[in-house]
């Protein structure tokens, strides 16, 4: 979970989208492994490791919001609209084009 998290903070600061959802994928699938697992079968190195994954995966969060507000607000000058990013309405089709 460790060298995903590395992974997924590499790719974005390359803005890499592939290794982005990669990441996503390899931390969901170690996710639903770990949940299968009672916390009173951990030792205190099993319990650390965690605890330095939930660090490393909480400052790749605020990574992300960064990101995301940095698009945000470039998107926002580039319409000349300073409004928060909202979904179109949808068209006939049902399909929302966001």
């Amino acid at each position: 979970m460790v060298a995903l998290l590395e992974g997924e903070r590499q790719a974005l600061a390359a803005l890499d989208l592939d290794g982005i959802v990669r990441s996503t994928s390899g931390k969901l699938d170690l996710c639903a492994k770990l949940e299968a697992v009672e916390r009173e079968q951990l030792d205190e190195e099993c319990l650390g490791a965690l605890d330095a994954v939930r660090r490393l995966n909480e400052i790749n969060r605020r990574l992300r919001n960064l990101i995301a507000s940095n698009v945000q607000n470039r998107l926002g000058t580039l319409t000349n609209t300073s409004d928060s990013y909202t979904a179109l309405p949808r068209r006939s089709g049902g399909v929302a084009l966001a």
